[in-house]
């Protein structure tokens, strides 16, 4: 007999300077609460809901608090850092963290389920991409933690692995908004493209001062300083507003472009689900995800336990909004399927270039050379 009831935990910051992507986290993880619920899949999700709001000690304050209520599966986190922050309470604990959030890498814990992206799914992409249709010369801006010093990393050595150089890189605190003396050095270097690692409000400041910066200039900053990321999602284009919204490239796993039957679905669920918020994101999905595999092993297993929940996880195959995602049994982190978007107008992304076929994933790039040869990269064929 399969578990009638499993209870699940959620720790999201939906409050906080990066309230836009968590919430949507959130809303996609408790979307598939409700559809598990009512397909007679013979188990009941049971939420704990809890929040953050963004402050880092909170997460480990909050995660304790669920643990300590016997919850032993916890869909959260957004931020690497609030990761890095409760791992060793899963570990302690000896629960799962299922961590849906694309990331920078280097990391395998025995009691963490990774939905979200990794580097080779996301970085190494969009590196490819910018070096073969924008040049050359990186210059990196990003928030003052972990996610951006490393994704500068593999974008750095990779960069210049191919004979290119990386001009600058500067950082900031998580919330920062005074970007005008980072802009005037950008626009003195006048690289090929802007890497941007920013994340929540500080980015959608800096899009918005650096389009007026260069059209003051008479510069057209989408065509000759594009500014790319692997966290740029559409909820946050509309926050970035029409003056600003468009020319820039994202390299994700999902959007809300992607014209499947099964995302087609996602999107009108989703907009039912919540009228007022109803822009979805690849983190969104992420947790739709996360939820319905956790769903679908602890019924196999026959058990909520953690550790028959992860014996079973490797053998799920899930058609998710995305395209087929599955688990990898020696990672734990999942095939997904990389993509390259430019935003429009409409606050959308359109799709210029997408894998054949779902990747593995190679959180510790152990598949490429020490300097990222080109051929450890994804090979996306251009759709746009």
């Amino acid at each position: 007999m399969a578990p009638r009831n499993i209870q699940v935990g959620f720790l999201f910051s939906s409050t906080g300077s990066y309230e836009l992507v968590s919430r949507s986290m959130l809303n996609g993880a408790l979307l598939a609460v409700e559809e598990i619920n009512a397909s007679g899949l013979d188990i009941e999700i049971e939420p704990t809901v809890l929040n953050p709001g963004g402050v880092l000690s909170q997460y480990s304050a909050l995660a304790e608090t669920l643990l300590r209520r016997n919850i032993r599966h916890v869909v959260g986190c957004y931020t690497s850092s609030s990761r890095k922050e409760v791992i060793p309470l899963f570990e302690k604990h000896d629960a799962l963290l299922w961590y849906p959030s694309h990331y920078e890498g280097f990391e395998s814990s025995t009691n963490v389920i990774y939905t979200g992206a990794a580097p080779n799914q996301h970085v190494l992409p969009l590196v490819e991409y910018l070096l073969q249709h924008h040049g050359h010369r990186a210059f990196c801006v990003g928030s003052n933690y972990i996610w951006a010093w490393e994704n500068n990393r593999i974008l750095r050595e990779s960069v210049t692995a191919r004979g290119g150089s990386v001009l600058a890189e500067r950082y900031f605190a998580v919330g920062e908004e005074d970007f005008g003396q980072v802009i005037e050095a950008i626009l003195e270097a006048r690289p090929s493209f802007v890497f941007l690692t920013l994340i929540g409000t500080s980015a959608y400041k800096f899009f918005r001062d650096f389009r007026a910066a260069c059209r003051a200039r008479g510069i057209d900053q989408a065509r000759e300083i594009p500014v790319a990321s692997c966290s740029l999602s559409e909820p946050e284009l509309e926050a970035i507003g029409d003056e600003a919204v468009d020319g820039h490239l994202s390299s994700s796993v999902y959007f809300c472009s992607i014209q499947s039957p099964e995302n087609l679905r996602f999107l009108r669920a989703y907009a039912s689900r919540y009228p007022e918020r109803s822009t979805a994101s690849a983190d969104a999905e992420a947790s739709y995800n996360a939820v319905w595999l956790l769903a679908h092993a602890a019924v196999t297993a026959k058990s909520t336990d953690p550790r028959s929940v992860k014996a079973e996880i490797i053998h799920q195959r899930l058609d998710a909004p995305q395209g087929k995602v599955w688990i990898d049994e020696q990672t734990f982190h999942a095939y997904l399927t990389p993509r390259i978007g430019r935003s429009n107008r409409g606050a959308r992304f359109d799709l210029v270039g997408e894998a054949r076929a779902p990747v593995q994933p190679d959180p510790y790039l152990v598949r490429s050379s020490s300097r990222f040869e080109a051929a450890a990269a994804p090979s996306l064929r251009l759709v746009s």
